[in-house]
């Protein structure tokens, strides 16, 4: 698959010269040393794309030609993910997992059992795991949330679903329809979500449900209940 680096004026007509000169411009110069007549892919992170081939290389920038262009469509599920704030190199590999698995909104939890604190680069971590990923829509990092701002977004949702290990309720129990615009998937914090927050929740109109036998870390549970989901709701 093609090489997927982000501009803020993606050119869009077959035939344009355009001046890539960004960051991911020097990063494709000096450490992946493209060459001149290599075809990459360029993006604006909300589904427009542009195959380009580079015809000059300079020592900052690098001048090319649009070959093709094109729209990704959002698919038809909204995946919103809130994940309690783990603690340092964990919250940036939970972003990292999110983005691949391919979320759309990240909203970090200011849970009572967090321990760790939100970071300005959460938004440049998910921008560079879009791009490992080939995925042509960034996801949204939201500022921290409070427990009742969660609760008013899953009283917007069509299905909104706490994890939590006390639950006797399987996964695929909850999900008793294919046609779900906005999904909302709750994952708590290394000590859990706890029994005033999970009763909040569920007041508001959450379900709460078991993700398997084990307990997962609270950075990789994110990506294993957006794949659960995902195959249940046949967004994959």
């Amino acid at each position: 698959m093609l090489t997927l680096f982000f501009v803020e004026d993606l050119p869009t007509q077959v035939g344009q010269i355009y001046e890539f000169d960004n960051e991911d411009a020097q990063h494709a110069i000096r450490v992946l040393r493209m060459a001149a007549g290599e075809v990459f892919m360029l993006a604006d992170g909300s589904g427009a794309w542009s195959q380009v081939k580079a015809f000059a290389i300079l020592k900052r920038s690098m001048q090319v030609e649009v070959i093709a262009s094109g729209y990704q469509e959002a698919l038809p599920t909204t995946i919103t993910v809130v994940q309690a704030v783990p603690k340092s190199d964990r919250a940036k590999e939970a972003i990292e997992l999110l983005t691949e698995a391919g979320v759309d909104r990240i909203v970090p939890w200011a849970a009572s059992r967090s321990i760790g604190k939100v970071s300005e680069k959460f938004a440049i971590t998910a921008r560079e795991a879009s791009k490992q990923s080939r995925r042509l829509r960034i996801p949204e990092v939201t500022d921290i949330a409070t427990t009742e701002q969660i609760c008013e977004a899953i009283k917007l949702s069509d299905l909104a679903i706490a994890f939590h290990e006390s639950a006797d309720i399987k996964l695929s129990d909850c999900i008793s329809s294919h046609n779900v615009a906005n999904l909302l998937i709750i994952i708590g914090p290394e000590g859990g979500i706890t029994p005033t927050e999970l009763d909040a929740f569920k007041e508001a109109g959450a379900k709460v449900a078991l993700m398997g036998r084990a307990i997962l870390r609270s950075a990789h549970a994110g990506i294993a209940a957006v794949a659960a989901v995902s195959a249940l709701l046949k967004v994959w």
